[in-house]
């Protein structure tokens, strides 16, 4: 009889310690207006990738690619290439944080857009101070977390995984992207 009155109230008590934690900040056209502001159109180009491109793209970033498709489109104006706009995802500590990349044709980073975050805790990712940071990286840079990418405290796996997933995009768009043109 204790047990089950124990029971009782300790469903309720978990279900409020473990709150579902997931905010949509922007959609994806959104973020494109936001990281190419005078592109006109947006050609989806999904990028359909075997086991020999994601180990391509591995020994290109260092970073493994988990997906056997990459979300991008090609930013355009007037027939013109103005960069590449990909969409991906990462872990942060236990859930899929959502973030838009801006590439410009030479292979830099225009800026980074958070998407959507599902965790509980790190959202200081969406900082326009610590986003700010990729502007200009290139494939070339060290995406170290401290050295060239300032760390938040509370928030390392989050700025982490989301600093690899930047180079992995880096990545595809030099292995893939820039003969596509």
């Amino acid at each position: 009889m204790a047990s089950r009155g124990l029971r009782a109230f300790l469903l309720p008590v978990a279900a409020i310690a473990l709150p579902a934690h997931a905010t949509d900040y922007l959609t994806v056209a959104q973020a494109q207006t936001l990281l190419f502001p005078a592109a006109k159109n947006f050609e989806a180009r999904p990028l359909k990738l075997g086991e020999a491109q994601r180990d391509r793209i591995k020994a290109a970033s260092g970073v493994r690619q988990r997906w056997d498709e990459q979300k991008i489109w090609r930013a355009e104006r007037d027939g013109k290439l103005v960069g590449w706009f990909i969409v991906d995802e990462v872990i942060g500590k236990h859930e899929f944080i959502t973030y838009a990349t801006g590439i410009a044709p030479d292979g830099s980073v225009l800026g980074v857009e958070v998407i959507s975050y599902r965790e509980t805790h790190g959202g200081q990712i969406r900082d326009a101070a610590w986003r700010k940071r990729f502007a200009g990286k290139t494939l070339a840079d060290p995406f170290k977390l401290d050295e060239d990418v300032p760390n938040i405290s509370g928030a390392t796996l989050s700025c982490r995984n989301v600093t690899d997933g930047v180079k992995r995009l880096l990545a595809i768009h030099k292995l893939f992207l820039v003969e596509a043109g």
